[in-house]
């Protein structure tokens, strides 16, 4: 593996990796505007500018955009994130050119058509109307709302429907101009790729674009709080959440192997203690996810209306016993899940370039995939020990949905991890 990074005078980063013996390559544009970017008027529209780049472009219909892209085989997509919007194609190495062609025309040159505007909006609205059915996707929102209230972090990335139904063009043109600048987007490449190559057309690309200056970004302040949304629904959906470290953190490492050991696999304590010996639920996991300045461990599960004050309970005191006596054993399993997860990840050209320009945003370097194994092997049983103390004492949030009513509430879980 060769990795090799690049920055234009205006700011514009290429990261490229080169894999030998892959005959694919993975190329995208990753820009520094995502949700948590957007102010409160704004909410939604960095997902709603997503969908718009593939609407046409003042070189290429949506069809032909498609088209350029399925004719050589390859695949085209995109995602808005909480701190990224992410442009990203995958094709047989000697398309690369091609790719970066089309997703620097979508990401540069979009029209944003009036009547497909008001196309997209439809499919927005219905995407949303969807999640709002999708209780297992719409308690996570909730859950980040109360997490983090009145805040940007806190908001959704689809944004609600009174916000987009009322877009305008000049609302999108206006968000492209505050953060589309070369100084806010990386280039990545992975896979069957020429680094000098694809610097040489980026350059022609970019390198003529202005800088806009680095947007001021809201810190991440974890309130909690709690959500209940009462609906007759087969099961109640309980969402848990603590604080944890961001991605600049000591002990970001530390919060993904206690995570791990809590709900990261069927050897879990949660799967174990409460779906294997109780039968309480058929779905219950732990999370952990961290950002620039936050991050969060989150705890899922869905059970009947009459179970849920068990599972609850379980549920607490296993997060309680965690800081007395998690064990070597449950350590090492979990260190080594996060390994095979991050290596096995690798092995792939689109994660290494979305990691590759993930981290270059954070760092401004990629710390080498070894880099990683090792902090991952440094945390020690005392250390998953002090945090899963330190989360039990911390501030919690809680998300409810379904038959509810009477679920015990974020008072009275704040209580028995106090007991």
């Amino acid at each position: 593996m060769t990795l090799r990074i690049a920055t234009l005078p205006n700011g514009f980063r290429i990261v490229t990796e080169d894999m030998p013996g892959l005959k694919s390559a993975s190329v995208g544009i990753w820009v520094t505007a995502g949700g948590r970017h957007e102010r409160a008027e704004q909410n939604g529209i960095a997902h709603f500018l997503e969908h718009m780049a593939f609407k046409g472009t003042a070189r290429r219909t949506s069809l032909q955009i498609a088209e350029e892209i399925e004719d050589v085989g390859g695949y085209i997509n995109a995602y808005t994130s909480k701190e990224m919007t992410a442009y990203y194609a995958r094709v047989l190495s000697g398309d690369v050119a091609l790719a970066l062609d089309v997703i620097s025309d979508i990401v540069l040159n979009p029209v944003f058509d009036p009547k497909e505007i008001e196309v997209e909006r439809h499919v927005i609205l219905q995407e949303i109307g969807q999640a709002l059915d999708t209780p297992d996707d719409i308690i996570f929102d909730w859950l980040q709302e109360v997490s983090y209230p009145d805040q940007a972090f806190g908001r959704t990335i689809l944004g609600p429907t009174e916000l987009v139904s009322s877009f305008t063009r000049d609302d999108l043109v206006r968000f492209v101009h505050e953060h589309y600048g070369p100084d806010q987007m990386i280039l990545a490449a992975a896979g069957g790729i020429d680094h000098d190559a694809i610097v040489a057309q980026a350059t022609e690309i970019f390198g003529g674009l202005t800088p806009v200056g680095n947007s001021t970004l809201e810190g991440a302040r974890f309130g909690g709080g709690e959500r209940r949304e009462v609906k007759g629904l087969e099961q109640v959906h309980f969402a848990l959440a603590f604080e944890a470290p961001g991605y600049r953190h000591p002990d970001v490492y530390t919060a993904q192997v206690y995570s791990t050991a809590m709900g990261g696999g069927m050897s879990s304590r949660l799967f174990q203690k409460i779906r294997e010996e109780r039968g309480l639920c058929y779905s219950i996991f732990a999370q952990s996810g961290a950002y620039e300045d936050t991050g969060s461990i989150t705890i899922y599960a869905g059970t009947s209306e009459d179970e849920i004050a068990d599972l609850t309970t379980l549920t607490l005191d296993e997060l309680k016993r965690a800081a007395d006596d998690m064990t070597e054993a449950e350590v090492a399993r979990a260190r080594a899940q996060l390994k095979a997860g991050l290596l096995m990840g690798l092995e792939s050209p689109s994660s290494r370039a979305e990691r590759n320009a993930r981290l270059l945003s954070i760092w401004g370097r990629v710390p080498d995939v070894d880099e990683a194994v090792a902090k991952i092997d440094a945390v020690t049983t005392a250390d998953v020990r002090r945090v899963a103390g330190e989360l039990a004492a911390s501030r919690a949030a809680l998300a409810l949905y379904g038959p509810v009513a009477d679920a015990p509430g974020l008072e009275a879980i704040r209580k028995r991890l106090a007991a």
